[in-house]
Order: C-alpha cells, then sequence, then structure tokens
C-alpha cells in the first residue's frame, strides 16, 4: 500500500532554510551554477551548519513521537538543486539524526508544481519567486531571513513556538489597505464598525487551523505547540480579531497588541523559533533576535496592487 500523506502536517522546507549556505549561495550569485556545483561536490563530506528553520523542523519532527504509530509531521526538502549536488545536504540530515527521508530535487526549475503534488501545508523557502507561487496557490509559505544575526537559535526542541503577524498574514489584507491608504483613525474606525464580522481569511489561515487542530488532538496538558500572535493592532482594533478567532474556533496561546512598538523583543521574551510577518521591516527586524520570514503579498491581492502603484 502506497504511503499517504493525507491527515499529516506536510512541510516544505528548502535547502537554504534548514541549513546554513550562505557561502554556497555567495559563491553562485558571484561565480555561477558551475562553480556552486563544483564547490558543493568537492565539500560533500564537510557538514553544513544548521539555518534558520532547523530548530523549527527539528521540533516538529520530533512530533511523530507523540503519534502513537502514525506520523503526525511529514517534513520534505524541496529544493533547486540537482540531484548531482544534493549529497552534502543529505549527509547534514543523516548527521544531525533528522527523519527526513523524502526530497524533490529540482534542478533549477520551478518548485510550484511540486507543493500541491506533495499536499504541502507550509514552505519554507529563500527564493521569492518559489515562495511567491505558493501563496499565489493558497499554500503558506514565508521568504526565511538568512542573512541575519539570528541564523540559529539555540532552542529546546520539545516545545513548537510559532508566532504570526496578523494582517496579510493570519487576516486578509483589506483592513491593512485602509490603513496604508486613508491612514490609523480610518482603520481603527473601519474595525470598530465590523468588530462583529470575522475578518477574512488571509494565507496562514488554513495553517493556524490545522496547527490548532493538532494541539487539540495532541491534548491541552503540556501541549508540544504554542503559538503566538504578534501584531501592531491595539485597542479598539483588537476585538474583531478576538471575534475572528472564536468564528474560526482556533487556539492562539498568546497575543500582543502592540499598537506600534517593536516586535523583535516580544519575539525574543516569547521564544519563537518562527516569525512570520509581511513586512520587510518588521521580519528583517525580528531576524535579529529569532528566524523571521516574509509572507509575499498574493499576486491578486490588492496590497500587491497597491505596491505595484506606488512603484510606478
Amino acid at each position: 500500500m502506497a504511503y499517504d500523506l493525507d491527515n499529516k502536517m506536510v512541510i516544505g522546507v528548502s535547502s537554504r532554510a534548514l541549513f546554513d549556505l550562505t557561502a554556497e549561495n555567495e559563491i553562485f550569485e558571484k561565480q555561477g551554477l558551475e562553480a556552486y556545483c563544483r564547490y558543493q561536490v568537492e565539500h560533500e563530506q564537510d557538514i553544513l551548519k544548521p539555518g534558520p528553520g532547523f530548530q523549527l523542523i527539528k521540533s516538529l519532527l520530533r512530533l511523530n513521537d507523540r503519534g502513537g504509530g502514525r506520523n503526525l509531521v511529514e517534513v520534505i526538502v524541496m529544493s533547486r538543486n540537482s540531484p548531482d549536488t544534493s549529497l552534502r545536504v543529505f549527509n547534514a540530515i543523516a548527521h544531525y539524526g533528522l527523519p527526513i527521508t523524502r526530497a524533490v530535487l529540482a534542478s533549477g526549475a520551478s518548485l510550484a508544481p511540486y507543493l500541491t503534488a506533495f499536499h504541502t501545508d507550509l514552505f519554507l523557502s529563500a527564493y521569492e519567486d518559489d515562495v511567491q507561487c505558493a501563496i499565489d496557490s493558497g499554500i503558506a509559505a514565508g521568504i526565511i531571513c538568512t542573512d541575519c544575526t539570528a541564523r540559529v537559535i539555540p532552542m529546546p526542541t520539545s516545545q513548537i513556538r510559532m508566532a504570526f503577524d496578523g494582517d496579510a498574514v493570519l487576516f486578509a489584507d483589506e483592513s491593512e489597505m485602509i490603513f496604508k491608504e486613508k491612514g490609523l483613525d480610518a482603520f481603527e474606525e473601519n474595525e470598530r464598525a465590523h468588530a462583529r464580522e470575522p475578518l477574512a481569511e488571509g494565507p496562514f489561515a488554513n495553517f493556524l487551523k490545522k496547527l490548532s487542530d493538532l494541539q487539540r488532538e495532541l491534548g491541552p496538558e503540556n501541549c508540544p505547540i504554542r503559538t503566538a500572535l504578534v501584531t501592531s493592532r491595539c485597542a479598539p482594533a483588537h476585538e474583531r480579531v478576538i471575534r475572528t478567532m472564536r468564528a474560526w474556533n482556533v487556539r492562539v496561546d498568546e497575543a500582543f497588541f502592540l499598537g506600534g512598538l517593536e516586535k523583535k523583543d516580544v519575539l525574543k521574551a516569547f521564544g519563537a523559533q518562527i516569525f512570520f510577518d509581511d513586512q520587510s521591516v518588521h521580519a528583517l527586524s525580528a531576524a535579529q533576535e529569532v528566524p523571521a520570514a516574509r509572507v509575499p503579498y498574493s499576486s491578486a491581492g490588492v496590497m500587491r496592487h497597491f505596491e505595484q502603484a506606488a512603484e510606478i
């Protein structure tokens, strides 16, 4: 009987998100593909250091210890590397004892078609085009920050700690568009007027729902998953968020309504293994303290059109 990915949380992770390939990527950008491939083959036995997504992936894989013989999580390496240059990545996977056995090695081709084929719930990559395609396909995805001081945060792997921005990440970007176009007062008035109307789902809504279902399955006592909402919203814009979570029947363990305060210190205190935000300024700031990823706007979304108009 074929292995079934249904009823599992499927995480796609690129080699640059899983391991620190900063030097190798610099070779690729400055010297080209041939030099990069030659370097990887020549250094196959040199173990790669953990990258920004390593601790999160390690923690997610440990959930399978609680599955009662059933894997709850499947992690698949999804890389633009060729099969010939991938041995170094697999050697590192074996060295760290990560139970990852499946991979997509596309030799420079787009990974987008394979994200749906593997029923991917979350995709982490440093390559923006693939992440954009994932978002446009309705898959939660983030461009992981690799140029940061917090490439690896020594975190205990017994608990998964994931943090999310609200607008344009968990929720759709309509309210953020009002803020961008009309300012804070108009935004707050809109949220006050629609406080009892749930926000539309954003690119990470389904992923949060699946996380919440997993939390319920694992039970409330000593749950290995802890989530946080870290948003620039504040009162009175908080009520609509809380009512939306109720309407979705999802669990968020901690919520921070910061009203424009810096997010990175709160994320450090929370101990986030990953933080997702739609704005580069917040993602890059957070990445100074914790692993972070930027969530691009949907190509068909109002914020993408707003950004494109602003660039003209």
